[in-house]
């Protein structure tokens, strides 16, 4: 392997590549896996049906059904995907010991559990409130509601999530990512589409008065164009989370499902931080909607990579995955996705930037469009075999094989 490594990086090198520096780079970007695609996002200690808008879609044998089961599934993703990783909790991950403990209620120590496992793995924790799948989703509004302890609750929840995120960032001396997803919308056309949105407006503002320490955690607002009982309207559309987040100094979460079908997010990112210091990706992948199904090898994915790396990014623009898949095995699911992402941002980082920046600035359009369809052709493949060696990962198919020992030992045996 290392021969085809040494020609390939050659063949790069002659390009004005080098892909050590490019191998550097990437691992200090860390791409922060989604707990929920292990368990379908059920959570533990949860009755209520998923609801808000989400489907998750299968039933393949091995889904995760305590926290230990979970956090063993994530160790074998972890073991598989190459580079610097995160984890992003949902709320409704909040292990109580059987106490039923409502969602405005929880506490730092009902994560302890997680802040110990990220801890021994090195890893940061992101968060995101849980505002579905619970009996206070009334007709199908949160924050936005027109009941006052209905907002009030929520506003509790938010503020309580925030607190924890804050322990999170503080035990493990790492920035806490809190993202705010807020499902409330209307299955038919509203008569009046202001009001609630001044209620969202309102409720945030009283989630984020209550003062976080910024080093410890971060708040990020992510808008969507519509879900499953909210058809015509979102309340949280993107213009009012593009406003919020430039007004309010917040993160602005770009999701890649959560747009028209022929809208990309990647053409967004020179556009938003221009006018917002940082961005929060959840990088998926919609069929037709926002379906979340695994993140594959599209344009669009190299397109949100090539967006970060081009123009620096990497320090302004937080990446973490989210999609759910309970129709194959999870943890391919979640590898599938996850390596991918790295994969492409390695794609990036080994363009050839001085020569593509040098014809472009010189107006060569010609060259620039031959040379961005050479770089498709480049011998990229031993490249990234390098990368995951190098990680101490599988490389090329091995993974799949690791996969489906786990799945005999380990996944067959849940019932």
């Amino acid at each position: 392997m290392a021969s085809m490594f040494d020609a390939a990086k050659q063949v790069y090198a002659d390009l004005g590549v080098d892909v050590e520096a490019a191998f550097k780079r990437l691992d200090q970007i860390a791409v922060s896996l989604h707990c929920w695609q292990g368990d379908d996002v059920t959570g533990f200690g949860n009755d209520a049906a998923l609801d808000g808008g989400i489907q998750v879609t299968g039933n393949y044998p091995g889904r995760a059904r305590t926290p230990g089961e979970l956090r063993a599934d994530i160790d074998m993703v972890l073991a598989l995907v190459p580079g610097k990783k995160r984890l992003n909790l949902h709320s409704l991950y909040a292990e109580t010991n059987g106490k039923k403990v409502d969602r405005n209620e929880i506490l730092p120590e009902h994560f302890a559990n997680w802040i110990d496992w990220a801890m021994e793995r090195k890893v940061g924790l992101d968060f995101n409130p849980s505002f579905f799948s619970h009996p206070m989703l009334k007709n199908g509004l949160t924050l936005s509601s027109p009941e006052a302890s209905v907002r009030k609750f929520w506003i509790e929840h938010g503020i309580a999530c925030r607190k924890i995120a804050e322990v999170f960032g503080k035990k493990l001396r790492n920035t806490c990512i809190t993202n705010f997803w807020v499902p409330d919308g209307f299955k038919d056309t509203p008569y009046d589409r202001l009001a609630p949105r001044e209620r969202l407006a309102d409720s945030l503002d009283r989630i984020f008065a209550v003062e976080i320490n910024p080093k410890y955690n971060r708040d990020a607002v992510e808008c969507k164009l519509f879900g499953i009982g909210a058809e015509s309207c979102t309340v949280g559309s993107h213009e009012f989370y593009m406003g919020y987040a430039m007004r309010n100094n917040k993160l602005l979460c770009l999701d890649a499902g959560h747009f028209h079908p022929t809208e990309v997010i990647s053409d967004k990112l020179s556009s938003c931080l221009l006018f917002v210091d940082e961005v929060l990706l959840h990088v998926s992948r919609g069929v037709r909607w926002d379906s979340d199904h695994v993140v594959t090898m599209t344009d669009e994915l190299k397109a949100i990579a090539e967006e970060v790396i081009r123009h620096n990014y990497d320090k302004r623009v937080h990446i973490g995955l989210d999609y759910f898949d309970g129709s194959i095995n999870r943890i391919a699911a979640w590898t599938i996705g996850a390596r991918n992402m790295s994969k492409a941002l390695l794609m990036a980082l080994v363009e050839p930037a001085a020569m593509l920046k040098k014809v472009e600035k010189a107006g060569d359009f010609t060259s620039r469009l031959a040379l961005l369809e050479e770089v498709k052709t480049l011998p990229f493949a031993p490249i990234w075999n390098e990368y995951c060696e190098r990680c101490n990962v599988p490389v090329g198919p091995a993974w799949l094989a690791e996969v489906k020992k786990y799945e005999a030992e380990v996944l067959s045996k849940r019932k």
